[in-house]
């Protein structure tokens, strides 16, 4: 699970039936100081948010559980809002230096 932004939506004009009715966004991934990390996804929407929404992100197999119809085959689900979050003090440790 990770923190992203919600960047964009896609609009699709053929689903596989486990999918019809589930929004699709675009997210960034962000790292503990709300910082882009790595390439956007595309995740199933289950909280109906919007651009510039920070969300939580849930991905690999555990995505598909929170969807009415299990299974399905998808790499991301967004499976709450974030209202908050903060960073406190330096970044994680790795053999003695702090990451930047």
């Amino acid at each position: 699970m990770y923190l992203g932004r919600v960047i964009g939506r896609v609009v699709t004009t053929q689903r596989l039936t486990g999918l019809h009715g589930v929004p699709l966004q675009i997210v960034q991934p962000l790292d503990d100081r709300g910082d882009n990390a790595g390439d956007a996804v595309v995740a199933c929407d289950t909280v109906h948010s919007g651009p510039g929404d920070i969300v939580h992100v849930c991905d690999g197999k555990e995505a598909t559980m929170a969807l009415a119809e299990p299974f399905v085959p998808i790499d991301a689900t967004i499976v709450g809002h974030v209202e908050q979050f903060r960073h406190d003090g330096p970044g994680p440790q790795v053999e003695g230096q702090e990451l930047r």
